[in-house]
């Protein structure tokens, strides 16, 4: 597929004028691609400068540098290609049921009927400070759809939504844009109501960069960095291992609770969904970094405590 993409960009793309206007399919962030640019349109001439893919280099050059560091597309694209073929229920069927404003006594009742998963859309910092117990944390201002494709296996999965107040509608179309059209109701007035219920919550410890820089100076607990393989092998901290996000149902089986440690991304919102995770599988004992790498790279630790062979 690498192979037909050269040929077409360079055979039927490259050859047009400059001044075409073109639009991204999908934005930064999207499983589809790797550096991709955040803007929402540009000009062909400027991507014929700026694009890496666009450069002078042969087929075999070319295949490399398109799939070196990709990771395979996420469990729910073949799912979505079967919905396409087969069909799937209209999105005003899925909007009534998922609309279903639930009270804290219905929505638990709900849950525990039809084995349904909780996800929480709301922000990092906010979910850690409480949520109700189980939940997953994926945020709707950052990778959404993509993270939910990728980490929820089963695409007929039974959810229940704990979102900010009026972004209801919101996530249930961005969900059923990827498949996931099983959404059995929201938690009205939000988690307020379920603490307002005297339900039981749970809380993630979650430490600003320094706080973790100084602790990591006094203890020899183990970091581990959630970030994807590319971003691990530009920088990271030498004590830190790499356990890209992606692939936690296949590495959580392997961590060790009986051992503190802790946990980063890039800036606090994989790191989250990672240790909501984690969380809701037994395992607790770790401590969550807000700002991830991105903060931690400005603390006070000693250079020798991160290996960056990209700026060396």
């Amino acid at each position: 597929l690498a192979g037909y993409l050269y040929h077409s960009l360079r055979e039927k793309i490259m050859p047009l004028e400059d001044e075409i206007i073109v639009y991204p399919a999908h934005g930064a962030g999207s499983a589809c691609g790797k550096n991709m640019s955040k803007e929402t349109f540009d000009t062909l001439g400027n991507q014929k400068k700026t694009n890496y893919a666009l450069q002078e280099m042969s087929q075999e050059q070319f295949i490399k540098e398109v799939t070196d560091g990709l990771l395979p597309p996420p469990a729910y694209f073949p799912e979505n290609v079967m919905m396409n073929i087969k069909g799937y229920e209209s999105l005003d069927v899925v909007m009534d049921r998922g609309l279903s404003a639930l009270s804290p006594e219905k929505f638990e009742e709900v849950a525990n009927q039809n084995d349904a998963l909780i996800l929480d859309t709301r922000n990092a910092q906010i979910f850690s400070e409480g949520f109700i117990p189980n939940s997953i944390n994926i945020g709707v201002d950052g990778g959404f759809a993509p993270w939910v494709g990728t980490l929820i296996l089963d695409i007929k999965q039974p959810i229940l939504l704990v979102t900010d107040l009026g972004r209801e509608e919101e996530v249930i179309t961005r969900l059923s844009r990827v498949g996931y059209d099983n959404i059995l109701g929201y938690l009205e007035g939000s988690f307020d109501s379920w603490k307002n219920a005297g339900k039981e919550i749970d809380t993630i410890r979650r430490i600003t960069a320094d706080v973790f820089a100084n602790e990591l100076k006094q203890n020899n607990n183990k970091v581990l960095d959630v970030r994807k393989e590319g971003e691990f092998s530009g920088e990271h901290l030498e004590v830190a291992e790499s356990l890209p996000l992606a692939y936690i149902n296949e590495w959580i089986k392997d961590i060790d609770d009986s051992e503190h440690f802790y946990i980063h991304c890039a800036g606090g919102y994989r790191s989250m969904i990672a240790g909501s995770i984690l969380n809701s599988r037994g395992i607790r004992n770790f401590t969550e970094i807000a700002g991830g790498y991105g903060a931690i790279a400005k603390t006070d630790l000693s250079k020798t405590d991160f290996v960056c062979p990209s700026k060396s």
